[in-house]
Formats: structure tokens, sequence, C-alpha cells
């Protein structure tokens, strides 16, 4: 994942709160579970879990207020 933007991955703004971080992460979260698309095809279970940990990685940095900081300067 290492040109995403990790706001775009969790639906938020750069300068949003610790709380909309938080709501946007487990948006997603619930969005691309792995056991929600456990029905699905092989190709969309691989996506759908390929998603979901991207959104843990965005969620990881953002949420680590000096994580952040360094993820903003430096992209």
């Amino acid at each position: 994942m290492s040109k995403r933007d990790y706001y775009d991955v969790l639906g938020v703004s750069k300068g949003a709160s610790a709380d909309e971080i938080k709501k946007g992460y487990r948006k997603m979260a619930v969005k691309w579970h792995p056991d929600k698309h456990s029905g699905s095809g092989d190709k969309e279970r691989a996506e759908a879990e390929e998603k979901f940990k991207d959104c843990a990685e965005a969620y990881e940095v953002l949420s680590d207020p000096e994580k952040r900081a360094a993820y903003d300067r430096y992209g």
C-alpha cells in the first residue's frame, strides 16, 4: 500500500479529528471485513482482505499523533 493516501483509504479529510478517523476506520473495516465476503468468489474475497489490511494500516498510522505527523510531513 506504499503509494495510497491513508486519508482516502479511510474516507476522511486531511484535517480530520481523531474521532472522525476512528469512525472512518470502523465504517471501512465493516465494509471490507473478510468474514462479510466469505460467500463471495476467491478474487472478491482476496480483494476485500487486501482492502481490510489497508484500512488497518491506515488507522494504525493516523491514530498515533507522532506517526500521523510524520506521515503528513513525508507521506
